[in-house]
């Protein structure tokens, strides 16, 4: 494949910014990245002028977009609807998320990314189960009468998906120690939340392999002051991975300012857009589990008032980062890029500009829109580049 160059804008390698340099780029893979007076002679170069090219962005948590919900759409083509409509704002890796369903539909959804994974479809990683192994009390948008706790024949289907990414959301009261114990060590990840559960089972969760929890503070037991609950054991344990809604409608953005301060490492807390059909499209309304969700002044709910999701999109979420976090860009972009690789453990090629990584890329303008984004190489549909390519001299 010809070899291109991404030259003029500053670069965010996923670790520090560079000036005057370029994204090598050859088929689906980054070559190099070198000053911009070292690009080869005979390639095909690209300039990008006051632009900043950065790693292209990770959503876990992705119920739908572009019109199209998961659940609904439980087909390859679906699936790619999906990311597609979601490259157009920087993301360029996602997990199609499906909700608590019937079993059936569950098996339906999971062959659908499987075969979208076997036919190429551009940025589906994986899949994110959330549910049915949730605590009624703690609900939120999910069908009460389709929740339960896990069996072994559940464990059994969820080692055999066939996939090499499996994200999974449930309750600690849900299932067993055992039960996360075997998904873990069989590769599944497996993710707390919509759970009531106290502190203590928190860590006995962890211990046995749990490793992050979905959308932190939203449906889960709350920080107290005796009871630290699933929000505080999530800050408190240095191996739980968390992702967040930055909407300014699912958290108050001063709890999740405390949060990103309060947060034990190693793990980190990362971006999430818990994207329904609206995001990326004009509908105002969808049908969830038979239910209807209307979107008004940006906030999607069921007839009660319940929040169902988001029309976050990942590049509102960065700039919401930046904006109302008051996060530095550079930890901004890597909440979207490459906390979430790492959570996932797609980071040995994703999350960074670096050689031999998948060129996986996405431009961003001085008010951090979107001009562009390339998966694994390939400029995705709804962009042109802004300047015509040159053959480098």
């Amino acid at each position: 494949m010809a070899l291109q160059a991404l030259c003029g804008a500053r670069i965010f390698t996923g670790e520090q910014f560079l000036h005057s340099h370029a994204v090598l780029v050859e088929g689906a893979r980054i070559l190099d990245v070198r000053p911009a007076a070292d690009v080869p002679f005979g390639c095909t170069r690209h300039d990008f002028p006051g632009g900043t090219l950065a790693p292209g962005f990770i959503d876990a948590q992705v119920n739908g977009g572009g019109g199209v919900l998961f659940n609904e759409a439980r087909t390859a083509g679906g699936v790619a609807a999906i990311a597609a409509a979601h490259a157009r704002f920087g993301t360029t890796g996602l997990l199609p998320t499906f909700i608590t369903d019937r079993g059936d539909r569950r098996a339906e959804a999971v062959a659908a990314v499987r075969d979208a994974v076997a036919a190429g479809a551009p940025g589906v990683l994986g899949i994110h189960l959330e549910g049915p192994f949730l605590a009624p009390a703690r609900k939120g948008a999910h069908d009460l009468g389709l929740i339960r706790p896990m069996t072994d024949v559940d464990v059994d289907a969820l080692l055999g998906t066939g996939l090499r990414t499996v994200l999974l959301t449930v309750a600690a009261e849900a299932v067993s120690p055992a039960q996360i114990r075997r998904l873990a060590e069989g590769g599944v990840i497996v993710s707390l939340g919509h759970s009531d559960t106290p502190y203590e089972a928190v860590a006995a969760a962890a211990d046995a392999g749990a490793r992050g929890v979905t959308h932190l503070f939203n449906a889960m037991s709350q920080l107290g002051h005796r009871a630290p609950g699933l929000v505080g054991a999530t800050l408190d344990h240095g191996g739980l991975w968390a992702g967040l809604i930055a909407d300014g409608h699912h958290v108050h953005p001063a709890a999740l300012r405390v949060a990103l301060r309060a947060k034990q490492g190693p793990a980190r807390l990362f971006l999430v857009s818990d994207a329904m059909p609206p995001a990326g499209s004009t509908d105002d309304s969808f049908t969830l589990n038979g239910r209807t969700v209307t979107r008004r002044g940006g906030r999607l709910t069921l007839a009660d008032g319940t929040l169902a999701g988001s029309d976050l999109t990942m590049d509102r979420a960065v700039r919401f980062a930046v904006g109302h976090l008051r996060q530095p860009l550079a930890e901004a972009l890597r909440m979207a890029s490459f906390y979430p690789a790492q959570f996932l453990r797609l980071d040995a090629d994703r999350g960074r500009i670096a050689p031999g990584f998948s060129a996986d890329i996405v431009l961003l303008d001085g008010d951090l829109s979107v001009r562009a984004a390339w998966i694994a190489g390939v400029l995705t549909p709804g962009f042109s580049h802004p300047l015509p390519a040159v053959q480098a001299p």
